[in-house]
């Protein structure tokens, strides 16, 4: 498995000890596999085997081997490796904190770049947060440790098997069941992915097909609390969405070639859809139902909560929840509403960045990724993002035609379990031009609560009744409703028929 991200971490940590740099920075949370990784390059990168020697705050300075060792704090620790007499790899554990506050540390790492050069001593911080001083940055070379990809966490479920066994429980080890399995922990740490099998192996004792709800919920609750990026389970198909009948043809196109895209050429496998209008028009709806259309899962990204400052500057929150994507892949991003930070306190340079940043990130993501923005306000977007190329299109979602409302009108009466061809609609189309599919549904709500108030079943009156109750979207905000659909006018494809 030459190029899983596992191998490609060892390679660029093997090429930095071959190359003899002496000082690294490897941002990662997982100090497990990080010590797995230098105990294989202590092994292999010399002519003998060389000790490695790790160093925290709290148990000072220990071998690898559980020999030797002692309470040092983080002089002297650095002291212990310029005076070491030998060849050594050393491990420093969350070392940014002594760099942060103490000058004499970050000289004294100066220092060590001069005492280990070319004397085969390699001194490696580890840390999950970045923090390199100006004073060190071009002395130490820094890596960023990818989370497990697809392979590797179906070599560390076989790898798990024995203590699954061990424990009283049993892993189906079919290779399709595998991948399956690794499929639903993409995005996962190793030591994540060991506590999402005993979660799922505590409800039922077999890890198999059958746990993989069990491992998504896992994976939910650990994405969600980043606050940055948010699981949602695939529960709206396609089926679900009235209308938009062109778009959803498109999709349907666009499946076939995502899922050939490890076998067809990169520029044409498909990358994203921008879908703008007029808010309760079906944008959301539209992006949930992709997710299912492609049978991936669905991440969405709130903007508003990537420009409140809650996560740090909007610049760095952005760049790491695309990161933090690119770790999940295959699956659909859904950016919401994108346009939303133009209209926060954001430094203009910084809005520029962070769009920058997207649209170089939309290039360069990786196959895997099919991205769905929604955007109420468009017009307020960069023009250098909707230009062709970047998204392979740009939908318009409009008030709903005549025939879409009905459509409507019977898809919220379905998943309400009440069939909608049992009731004349035709009539309410002339009672409902310029809803939006928002303003439908609410009726249907409407109708079906008198009903239940009066202990029967849902009769056309109630739904005719009801729409005496809405004042459409198109009506109170009529001015706004149509400068977005002047602007869309020549400038989007529309997601639905002209009206005939």
């Amino acid at each position: 498995m030459a190029d899983t991200t596992e191998s490609r971490a060892l390679r660029t940590l093997v090429d930095i000890v071959e190359s003899g740099r002496p000082l690294a920075y490897i941002r990662s949370a997982e100090e497990q596999r990080v010590t797995t990784l230098l105990r294989e390059i202590a092994g292999r990168c010399f002519s003998s085997a060389v000790p490695l020697w790790t160093w925290s705050l709290t148990e000072g300075m220990r071998r690898d081997d559980g020999t030797g060792g002692e309470l040092l704090g983080p002089r002297a620790a650095l002291d212990f490796v310029a005076t070491y007499d030998g060849r050594a790899l050393f491990l420093f554990k969350d070392f940014h904190e002594p760099m942060r506050e103490a000058p004499d540390i970050r000289r004294r790492l100066r220092d060590l770049y001069e005492l280990c050069f070319d004397r085969g001593k390699f001194l490696m911080i580890c840390s999950p947060v970045k923090f390199i001083p100006e004073e060190i940055e071009r002395a130490i070379v820094y890596v960023e440790l990818a989370v497990p990809d697809l392979d590797e966490l179906v070599g560390f479920l076989r790898r798990e098997a024995t203590v699954i066994t061990a424990s009283g429980g049993r892993l189906d080890a079919d290779e399709a069941t595998l991948f399956q399995l690794g499929r639903a922990l993409q995005g996962l740490t190793f030591d994540e992915t060991r506590h999402a099998i005993r979660r799922a192996l505590g409800s039922r004792a077999v890890l198999d097909q059958e746990s993989v709800p069990a491992l998504l919920e896992e994976k939910r609750m650990l994405v969600n609390r980043t606050g940055l990026i948010e699981y949602l389970p695939a529960e709206t198909s396609i089926e679900h969405v009235g209308g938009l009948q062109l778009m959803k043809k498109w999709l349907m196109e666009r499946r076939k070639l995502f899922q050939m895209r490890d076998r067809i050429s990169a520029e044409i496998v498909p990358k994203g859809v921008l879908v703008m209008g007029i808010s309760g028009c079906g944008k959301s709806l539209s992006i949930k139902a992709i997710a299912s259309c492609f049978e991936l899962p669905l991440y969405r990204i709130d903007m508003v909560a990537i420009f409140s400052g809650r996560h740090g500057t909007p610049e760095g929150a952005f760049a790491q929840a695309c990161y933090m994507l690119e770790s999940m892949a295959p699956a659909v991003v859904w950016f919401d509403e994108i346009e939303a930070g133009i209209n926060t306190q954001a430094k203009e340079g910084e809005l520029g960045r962070i769009f920058g940043f997207f649209l170089t990130w939309m290039q360069e993501k990786a196959r895997g990724l099919f991205v769905g923005a929604t955007a109420n306000r468009i017009d307020l977007l960069p023009a250098e993002m909707i230009r062709k190329g970047r998204f392979d299109e740009v939908f318009f979602v409009d008030l709903p035609l005549d025939d879409e409302r009905l459509d409507i009108f019977r898809v919220h009466l379905r998943r309400r379990g009440i069939d909608g061809e049992g009731f004349d609609l035709e009539p309410l189309t002339s009672f409902t031009k310029g809803w939006t599919g928002a303003e439908i549904e609410q009726c249907v709500v409407s109708a079906l609560t008198t009903a239940r108030l009066q202990e029967r079943a849902l009769q056309y009156e109630d739904l005719f009744n009801a729409t005496a109750n809405v004042v459409p979207l198109s009506k109170t905000m009529k001015e706004q409703v149509d400068h977005i659909r002047k602007w869309a006018f020549h400038r989007a494809v529309r997601a639905s028929p002209r009206e005939r």
